[in-house]
């Protein structure tokens, strides 16, 4: 039997009255729905990592201080591939990810990354930055995504997470099909690829 890949959906926002973890809640239930997949939430607000001051790039060594930073390399490197969620602010992604991303390497590499976007143009700004971030990291961006419409914006923003599902069903209809789906089956699709890839590497 086939291990289930395990697949972690980053919310990237620690923003008071945020609206990614709507988003986020609903690509979990999705994702949670595979018997090929384990998929976490895994919050920023729950890692307090300081802002990137090491000396020394974790591209040439493995940081292991403070403790919260070895402790989200750990968190890091269980995943076989990752989904962030990510705002636009100024047409750009929150400062808060980019720490995130910039104090880990080795646990990133080889793995693909999909981003779900939200805020002006659907986040596809802050998406494309981050699609040149994760390359240096050497991780596989794919190129499907999911950019939240302003209709779906409206219509969950004053929901409690999770909202409820039927809320994003236009993500699953129009004359592009169900982006969703072809969002979660590229991922996966991707990540058994990578985690052979990974294996052949040790």
């Amino acid at each position: 039997m086939t291990t289930p890949l395990n697949i972690q959906v980053i919310l990237g926002s620690t923003r008071q009255g945020r609206f990614g973890d709507k988003p986020a809640h609903y690509i979990l239930g999705e994702l949670q729905r595979r018997a090929d997949v384990r998929a976490e939430l895994v919050d920023l607000r729950d890692w307090p990592l300081p802002f990137f001051d090491h000396p020394v790039s974790p591209m040439r060594a493995k940081i292991t201080e403070p403790a919260v930073v070895a402790k989200w390399a750990a968190k890091v490197g269980e995943a076989d591939g990752y989904v962030i969620v990510t705002p636009e602010y100024n047409h750009g992604y929150p400062a808060v990810l980019k720490n995130a991303l910039d104090w880990v390497y080795a646990e990133w590499t080889k793995k693909p990354v999909g981003f779900v976007g939200y805020g002006s143009t659907g986040g596809a700004r802050a998406i494309e930055q981050l699609r040149q971030v994760v390359l240096e990291l050497d991780m596989v961006s794919i190129r499907e995504a999911v950019h939240i419409p302003i209709d779906v914006y409206l219509a969950v923003m004053k929901e409690t997470a999770p909202a409820a599902p039927e809320l994003f069903k236009p993500l699953r209809e129009g004359m592009f099909g169900d982006r969703v789906a072809q969002f979660l089956d590229k991922l996966i699709k991707v990540a058994h690829g990578t985690k052979a890839w990974r294996a052949e590497s040790t």
